[in-house]
């Protein structure tokens, strides 16, 4: 889990490439644990509608849960708009779990940053 918060806070305006099923799921799980312990705190805060450990924890990660959502759809062979059927209710929230839980398609790869070019071979040594 420890690797997946890292890549996830790493790449947090990186848009292009992909993210394996596993390192998105423990980034789901541990945005939803500090979630809780943002909920928790602000409870104890006992500061009425305010919330500012979970408005922090909402700001701060808005970002980089943007990119890890694009570069998960990406590995799916899918192009990033499809966030925007999330906007849907109910309905939109369950396709992007239903794509979510995809296994990676080879299709994906047209989402890689593009390689550098490979070097022409050598020409041959003058006799």
């Amino acid at each position: 889990m420890i690797e997946a918060v890292k890549y996830g806070l790493a790449n947090y305006v990186n848009f292009e490439g992909r993210t394996g099923r596993a390192t998105f799921w423990w980034w789901v799980l541990a945005v939803v644990l500090a979630a809780i312990v943002a909920s928790i705190l602000d409870e104890g805060l006992g500061a009425g509608d305010l919330e500012p450990f979970g408005l922090l924890l909402t700001l701060g990660l808005f970002l980089p849960n943007l990119g890890m959502s694009v570069r998960r759809l990406h590995d799916t062979g899918r192009t990033g708009w499809w966030l925007l059927i999330g906007l849907v209710p109910l309905i939109g929230w369950l396709v992007l779990i239903f794509f979510y839980v995809q296994p990676s398609n080879p299709a994906g790869e047209k989402f890689d940053p593009p390689r550098p070019a490979d070097l022409p071979p050598e020409p041959p040594p003058a006799a």
